[in-house]
């Protein structure tokens, strides 16, 4: 097993947003199945409150209403968080929503991207101090992005474009710490066609058979963290590993920085000294255009 997955563990903070409902909740349950503290955090209070009575734990659980898209909201919790002297260990930064709008429709783009965007730059921003150098014990960030952030399908510019700055930030953040702070890992979680509110509900009571379940996505991440990857590219019960790279590779074909995520690699690989070398060997047999050719 990975370092990264020790983070697993009694006695350890977990801060989730976005907690009150699908895959955000799963993952509070995967934590509280290690006997984790909680502290979960929605817009939705009622849904905290289900959320709350539906995990059976031995650590605690505190919950927080806010708004991820405003800097105040985190400021609170922030003191909230540090009155007793806690420190997080585990921060998923999951809160998300998808909207429709047009080309005119200014308010549409600024909402995406309050929430999808600016949700997770603020709670980096926050809790940025707990992950830096800190000791040898293992700690994690998760950050919950979007296939449709990686293979940009038409018809919801606003959505797809958060989703792809949410990837490029936590490519960075998992480069910059990996030499400021090791023993923390960063992952970039994309669930496929998940049954939740979001990205599958759509008001069904029942999961569509190629959908998964927001617990399948939750153990998917504990089983990559295991395997210390960084991408955490999850399949569908109509999509499968192999279908995704094919796809992510044809609306990429020649850029070589698709490679890190078809091939698991770490994020932005070629800048990291374990790469250098296969890297400039690539790059030195490299034909543009071969792969239309073929």
């Amino acid at each position: 097993m990975s370092a990264a997955a020790a983070v697993f563990r009694a006695s350890n903070t977990a801060l989730i947003t976005g907690a009150g409902s699908g895959v955000g909740l799963a993952v509070a349950k995967l934590c509280a199945s290690h006997s984790m503290n909680l502290i979960l955090v929605d817009r939705d209070d009622s849904k905290l409150k289900e959320a709350k009575s539906s995990i059976s734990s031995k650590g605690t659980v505190d919950t927080h209403s806010m708004d991820v898209g405003s800097t105040s909201d985190w400021s609170t919790l922030k003191q909230n968080v540090e009155k007793g002297g806690t420190k997080l260990d585990f921060l998923h930064l999951n809160a998300g929503i998808g909207l429709k709008g047009d080309w005119m429709d200014g308010s549409y783009f600024h909402k995406i991207f309050e929430t999808n965007f600016f949700g997770v730059i603020n709670g980096i921003n926050t809790f940025f101090p707990h992950f830096e150098s800190n000791s040898s014990s293992p700690k994690a960030i998760i950050v919950t992005g979007s296939k449709q952030g990686i293979t940009n399908p038409p018809g919801n510019a606003a959505y797809n474009t958060s989703k792809s700055a949410i990837k490029t930030i936590t490519e960075h953040l998992s480069f910059d710490l990996a030499k400021s702070s090791p023993s923390t890992s960063v992952h970039l979680l994309v669930p496929g066609w998940t049954f939740t509110g979001l990205t599958g509900g759509g008001g069904m009571k029942e999961k569509p058979a190629g959908a998964w379940s927001a617990e399948q996505v939750a153990d998917y991440l504990y089983k990559k963290m295991s395997d210390g990857k960084f991408y955490v590219i999850c399949p569908d019960n109509d999509v499968d590993w192999e279908t995704d790279r094919k796809r992510m590779t044809w609306t990429c074909a020649d850029d070589p920085q698709m490679g890190d995520v078809v091939y698991e690699r770490q994020p932005q690989s070629r800048w990291r000294d374990e790469y250098k070398e296969e890297a400039q060997k690539t790059m030195d047999g490299m034909k543009l255009g071969q792969r239309q050719m073929d």
